[in-house]
């Protein structure tokens, strides 16, 4: 083994030996989806995770059985959203059966009458006109059409019963569907909606000839506010740039957290101007809120953030125009931060700083 492959293990060792002191210090017991759990959290690749974890442990002080099975079936398994949509589809589908064979019934229901009608039709052309005959034919008569008549009220309380089933189905699809494309620390779309998103607007662009603004920004020196005041603190900055981005960005447009502290704004027919003035409401805004502790009602001073500007140019791909917005916020970042730049002035992209 080489060199490379026992610093890969011993690395994987000392993750190891963390999640299980955390595994120790934080949960009720030690089952495998805990250590699980606990493992991707020390190793950072599920930063929404990390998130979720923080303000569970400082809100509870540790995390239960409960919590455990949420964490990992939101941001491991992968799978819970799609099985919410395979189950909440299956039950669509079976309410749809219902009603088709309800409908079916009725149909027959109709036919059988409408026969019964003509029978009867039948009857008193071809009968002696007789009180007795009358009667007999009257009354076979009123006693199909009571039933015609139950039947129908059976299937009109039945449709009801379906359609209060089906919208309650409806409604838990779409809160299913909006939680797998939202951010759940800021409640802003989240990285996979944010790039649907571009791809279908950069499209668009290219079709109609309309124009199209993107903003990425980055919240400065987030890393001080995480060390010198901890994560809480650090959500707290994210909640507050994504209420800041709410408020000022008015129309169609759609306000993400890609992860981390970093943000994008896409705003279909926005020209350059429109969306650099945008851009700027946005980062004087943010320097406008002043930063309080909860815990002690400490003053924290000002948040600012970079922003990086970029407007639609034929042939854009939404790799090439994200692309443009984001060196224009490193260059924001090397001018000394707190300032917007737009994709007037090209950028080498060799000059882009973390």
């Amino acid at each position: 083994m080489g060199d490379r492959g026992h610093q890969d293990r011993d690395w994987s060792f000392a993750l190891a030996h963390r999640a299980n002191e955390l595994m120790r210090d934080y949960g009720p017991s030690a089952t495998p989806k805990a250590y699980t759990v606990w493992y991707v959290y020390v190793s950072g690749t599920q930063p929404h995770m990390n998130d979720a974890i923080k303000r569970l442990t400082a809100q509870n002080g540790q995390l239960s059985d409960a919590d455990i099975e949420a964490l990992y079936d939101a941001h491991i398994d992968g799978r819970r959203l799609s099985i919410a949509a395979e189950r909440m589809s299956a039950s669509m589908l079976t309410e749809i059966e219902g009603i088709t064979e309800m409908l079916d019934l009725s149909l027959g229901s109709t036919t059988q009458y409408g026969e019964s009608l003509r029978a009867f039709t039948d009857d008193l052309v071809g009968a002696t006109m007789n009180r007795a005959r009358i009667r007999e034919i009257v009354a076979g008569l009123v006693a199909t059409t009571r039933e015609v008549a139950a039947n129908n009220r059976i299937l009109e309380a039945r449709m009801r019963e379906s359609r209060t089933e089906i919208e309650a189905l409806r409604e838990t699809l779409e809160a299913t569907r909006l939680e797998s494309l939202t951010d759940p620390l800021t409640g802003l779309s989240n990285r996979k909606h944010f790039e649907d998103i571009l791809k279908q607007t950069v499209a668009h662009a290219a079709a109609s000839g309309e124009p199209l603004g993107l903003i990425v920004l980055d919240i400065d020196f987030f890393k001080r506010f995480n060390d010198l005041y901890g994560h809480l603190t650090g959500d707290q900055v994210l909640r507050l740039v994504g209420i800041v981005m709410r408020e000022q960005v008015a129309g169609p447009s759609t306000l993400s957290r890609f992860g981390g502290e970093e943000f994008g704004v896409v705003l279909p027919g926005k020209d350059r101007a429109t969306t650099l003035a945008v851009a700027e409401r946005i980062r004087v805004a943010v320097m406008g809120r002043e930063l309080v502790k909860r815990s002690t009602g400490e003053s924290l001073g000002q948040v600012t953030i970079s922003l990086g500007i970029a407007a639609y140019r034929r042939g854009d791909t939404p790799i090439s125009l994200l692309e443009r917005a984001d060196l224009q916020m490193f260059a924001a970042k090397r001018k000394g931060r707190n300032c917007c730049l737009d994709d007037s002035v090209e950028i080498d992209a060799a000059a882009k700083v973390a």
